[in-house]
């Protein structure tokens, strides 16, 4: 059993953490208090190659698989989460549906320009009465004069009102079945599209520096070719690629516990009281202890989730254990690794309250944790 990485992607992570800590961790509290997207740190990314590490590379991208994207999420997330939280949904659900049910002519239009960093991806599922229910959205797009006309709102999606933002590719529904059951599409609605507009930003509790938004829908026409994938299959669709955003959601977790255990060992080992560093005291040194230990667990079920997805091994089991896992222990590290900066790590100046900020939400997106567990459950019981 070999558990090093491979010597390719060892060196992708170094050069990952040679930039993260050049280009954005020294910004990354300035970018979170002015609530800043710094567009051009994700130009630099795509000059790194970075932007399409899923997508086929004939469209743009490096195909480079989950372990190596986990492998630069890792890096990225400790430096910035909202800057990896932007990175991940382009890199996943923005752009992963178009790489499996994107006609070529799509793929050329609007993955491409996705997969080289030329502009920024966003996907549109969740609205103000539909989250966890996916199948009740009410967002409907009914056929009109050779396409589709859209009406509907979307909430909290990231990325979609960027100055390099591309368009967002939405879920709604197009009709029912004979017996009932809804059907529903998968479409892409490009920037500047006559009826599509965008909210004010949302104010966060954390990724303050992450563009988030309500979207609306308001007789929004979109030619047939917006279409993406087959008519009636669009949720289908959906949560075929959720395996691997929950995997990129999980490795987006391990990122800020291995930041909380990293700052918790260095503020411990500075800070003095009572004549002594914080080491020295047993109550600091087992928690430190705990952050390391649930640290490396959650990076294994993360890997061997992500080594499954490249295998093409079923994973859908191990995705939601991971990102049930891995979110967990992100924000026991947080919380912990505050706890140890005392009062130093309740004032905004300090790294570790932006990563606590940061952590709660890794338990509410991309399916929340009460979801992972009935999706956990249902493939025990099965």
């Amino acid at each position: 059993m070999d558990l090093d990485l491979p010597p390719e992607i060892v060196a992708l992570q170094e050069v990952c953490r040679d930039f993260a800590a050049k280009e954005i961790a020294p910004h990354a509290m300035r970018w979170s208090e002015e609530e800043t997207f710094p567009t051009p740190v994700f130009g630099r990314l795509a000059e790194l190659g970075l932007m399409g590490m899923l997508v086929p590379e004939e469209y743009g991208g490096t195909d480079a698989g989950m372990v190596a994207y986990v492998a630069v999420m890792e890096e990225l997330g400790a430096a910035d989460q909202s800057v990896a939280a932007a990175w991940n949904a382009h890199s996943t659900i923005a752009s992963l549906p178009l790489v499996a049910f994107g006609t070529e002519r799509q793929k050329q239009r609007w993955l491409r320009p996705l997969a080289t960093g030329e502009r920024l991806g966003a996907f549109g599922l969740t609205e103000p009465a539909a989250g966890s229910d996916a199948a009740g959205i009410t967002t409907r797009a009914e056929r009109s004069d050779g396409g589709w006309l859209i009406n509907g709102t979307k909430m909290f999606i990231s990325n979609a009102g960027t100055d390099i933002s591309l368009g967002v590719t939405i879920l709604a529904v197009t009709g029912t079945d004979g017996d009932g059951r809804r059907r529903y599409g998968t479409f892409f609605v490009p920037d500047g599209t006559e009826g599509y507009t965008k909210g004010r930003r949302l104010k966060k509790l954390g990724w303050h520096a992450l563009d988030t938004r309500e979207l609306v829908f308001t007789d929004c026409w979109v030619p047939d070719d917006h279409l993406i994938g087959a008519e009636g299959d669009g949720l289908r669709q959906f949560l075929s690629v959720l395996d691997k955003g929950r995997i990129s959601v999980a490795a987006l977790a391990l990122s800020l516990a291995g930041a909380a255990l990293r700052l918790a060992v260095e503020h411990a080992g500075t800070r003095r009281q009572f004549g002594r560093p914080l080491t020295g005291f047993q109550a600091v040194s087992h928690k430190i202890a705990d952050i390391a230990t649930e640290y490396e667990a959650a990076r294994g079920l993360v890997y061997r989730a992500a080594w499954l997805a490249d295998r093409g091994r079923p994973h859908a089991t191990e995705a939601a254990m991971a990102k049930l896992f891995a979110s967990e222990v992100a924000n026991r590290a947080a919380s912990q690794s505050l706890q140890i900066h005392g009062g130093y790590g309740y004032i905004r100046e300090s790294e570790i309250s932006r990563f606590y900020a940061d952590a709660k939400i890794l338990e509410i997106g991309e399916g929340t944790n009460e979801i992972q567990r009935n999706v956990i459950a249902r493939a025990l019981a099965r």
